[in-house]
């Protein structure tokens, strides 16, 4: 079974373009079923490694992939023997090398855009032939890294999960497609209409998946991810599940909960780097707490504490709308519930006051442009700038939760 051949003393440029065949193998082994082909790409000295690249195959060809590839940006760490006068990377027999990766991929009836995302890798030459020997330090773990995968698929969703059954993936998608048709009922524009979840052991897991710490997200119930590339469409969302926090949820939080996450996929489209986050997350929590039945002071009880001076601290609506470093996960999770609250409360004003309709135009507003301004587009929608707003946001914040 051919691998990428190399050349001996063979150059960066050459390194490159030989790792770039041994992933090139693995894809079209992915495609084809062909797991011994797989597998050959894979250095016969990492045993331990090895038994996990089966268990990934097999977990891809469960995937309904329409598209499956992996571009070699960058190759790093390659032995110098070149003289002084030419000074090119060589790679001798047994060394190695650290190639950063680009992951594309894209799930049939469920991605328009593939995700992406980055690896770092590591292949070794032996007897002039380049085999994948490892993932690097620091390198970002994917679900079907991760174990055995399950996949279950609902009327609206797919659930992809590791360590838990296909019974408890089934009612992921029962409350997943209760989500989507949820947002159906509030977001006007068209997007995909299904969304995917990934379901990872546990919170350690999960911090795998997107390239952080669990403290960071200790408490929070699900996040969702995408990646776009420069110049093309939304990208492929995921949600991200942390099976400790939602398993903590009743039936009407976890509604809540991915509702909330199927709106962020919905406005994808029309979220942009200008869109605060008060309007973004106000809206996902506004469509997400519709027909819940709970009051403000329920919906809100961090921001309820601090406008009644409950903890020594506030005792009024917060002076100016939640910015956004205040919706940073890992930080001040006090400071991260009044943000995430005061936004709630504002869309949940503007529905009552002017519409939802109105509500939904400023979102869409917001998105247009490469650098929208929210006092514009508060102007432009509602008749008043941000400055009157907030005014209006702190009085509506104090009659609901003092």
């Amino acid at each position: 079974m051919a691998t990428a051949c190399g050349q001996p003393g063979e150059g960066a440029d050459g390194t490159r373009g030989s790792v770039q065949r041994v992933l090139d193998q693995q894809a079209a082994a992915v495609r084809e079923g062909d797991e011994r082909r797989f597998l050959a790409a894979v250095d016969s000295g990492a045993e331990e490694y090895r038994t996990r690249q089966r268990v990934v195959f097999r977990n891809l060809r469960k995937l309904p992939l329409a598209e499956l590839s992996h571009v070699v940006d960058e190759v790093s760490g390659v032995h110098r023997t070149g003289g002084p006068r030419t000074g090119q990377p060589r790679v001798r027999e047994g060394e190695s090398v650290t190639a950063r990766v680009r992951l594309r991929y894209r799930l049939s009836g469920y991605d328009t855009e593939p995700v992406i995302a980055n690896e770092r890798l590591t292949f070794v030459r032996r007897a002039d032939r380049w085999y994948l020997h490892s993932e690097a330090p620091g390198s970002r773990s994917q679900l079907w890294e991760q174990g055995e995968l399950s996949v279950v698929e609902g009327d609206r969703s797919l659930v992809l999960g590791v360590g838990a059954g296909r019974a408890s993936l089934k009612r992921f998608t029962r409350v997943a497609d209760g989500a989507v048709r949820a947002v159906n009922r509030s977001w006007p524009r068209q997007w995909p209409g299904r969304m995917v979840l990934e379901a990872p052991r546990n919170l350690r897991d999960m911090a795998r998946l997107l390239d952080g710490t669990p403290e960071t997200y200790q408490g929070i119930a699900a996040v969702t991810t995408g990646t776009a590339e420069s110049d093309r469409g939304a990208p492929a969302d995921r949600v991200v599940v942390n099976p400790e926090a939602y398993g903590l949820l009743g039936p009407s939080g976890r509604r809540s909960v991915l509702t909330h996450e199927a709106v962020h996929v919905a406005t994808r489209a029309h979220t942009t780097s200008g869109t605060p986050l008060w309007l973004s997350e106000g809206v996902a929590d506004w469509v997400g707490y519709r027909g819940s039945g709970r009051t403000a002071t329920a919906a809100a009880p961090v921001l309820t504490r601090f406008v009644r001076g409950a903890d020594g601290v506030g005792g009024a609506a917060p002076a100016r709308l939640p910015g956004d470093r205040a919706f940073r996960f890992g930080r001040d999770p006090e400071a991260l519930g009044r943000a995430y609250e005061g936004g709630w409360l504002a869309c949940r004003m503007i529905a009552e006051r002017w519409g939802e309709r109105r509500l939904i135009d400023l979102y869409l507003t917001v998105g247009e442009g490469e650098r929208p301004e929210i006092d514009r587009a508060l102007r432009e929608v509602l008749g008043i700038g941000e400055a009157e707003f907030t005014e209006r946001w702190r009085a509506y914040v104090e009659d609901e939760l003092g």
